[in-house]
């Protein structure tokens, strides 16, 4: 992409990122460490929903609803490419790198694309992955990928669009994989007489 479509991305949101921003500058020390926090290792959350949301779903014995469930981390893995392929080509700088602002965290170097955001399309994949495997997990994933979004915004190192992007993204990639995989259903059914039946049931 040439240096002008790079740069062009300030003019939808940057009044709104620099806000933020001046937000965050002010905040108190422990909350800024809090969402610091929270954007470096957030992440590993879902992780842990996804396992609850398979061993809840092994214990319900629903052979559609279980092939969600083992689908889950191949669904946020392709999610997590699919947005990078797309960051790669549209070669968005970072905010912080274009406009001049203070930012909670270091701004990430040149050449680290900005759009879409890749936690923002991991935290919305995983989340309508959990929703269309166990409701009250992936409501509350749901949740924490919106807080996921906006941390990434808070700290400075995306636009609000970058963000929005990433999770449109990650959650229509993950609808229509998790959709896909649901239909392994039989697959399921068959594991139940092989040494890997304690992946699809508890019994």
């Amino acid at each position: 992409m040439t240096h002008a479509l790079a740069a062009a991305p300030y003019a939808i949101d940057g009044g709104l990122y620099t806000w933020v921003t001046g937000l965050a500058a002010r905040a108190p020390g422990p909350w800024n460490a809090v969402v610091s926090l929270w954007t470096d290792v957030g992440l590993a959350v879902f992780a842990v929903f996804m396992v609850a949301a398979w061993w809840r779903a092994r214990s319900g014995g629903e052979a559609d609803r279980i092939a969600r469930a083992l689908a889950a981390p191949l669904v946020v893995v392709a999610a997590y490419g699919v947005n990078d392929v797309v960051k790669s080509l549209v070669d968005e700088q970072r905010p912080c790198q274009v406009l001049h602002t203070v930012t909670v965290q270091a701004c990430p170097s040149l050449g680290d694309w900005s759009f879409p955001s890749n936690h923002a399309a991991i935290a919305a994949a995983a989340a309508v992955a959990l929703l269309q495997v166990d409701r009250r997990i992936g409501a509350l994933a749901a949740v924490c990928a919106l807080l996921m979004g906006a941390s990434r915004v808070w700290v400075g190192a995306h636009y609000p669009h970058d963000v929005a992007a990433g999770l449109v993204l990650g959650a229509a990639v993950a609808w229509l994989l998790t959709r896909l995989f649901g239909r392994a259903a039989p697959l399921v059914t068959r594991l139940h007489t092989t040494r890997l039946r304690p992946l699809v049931s508890d019994r």
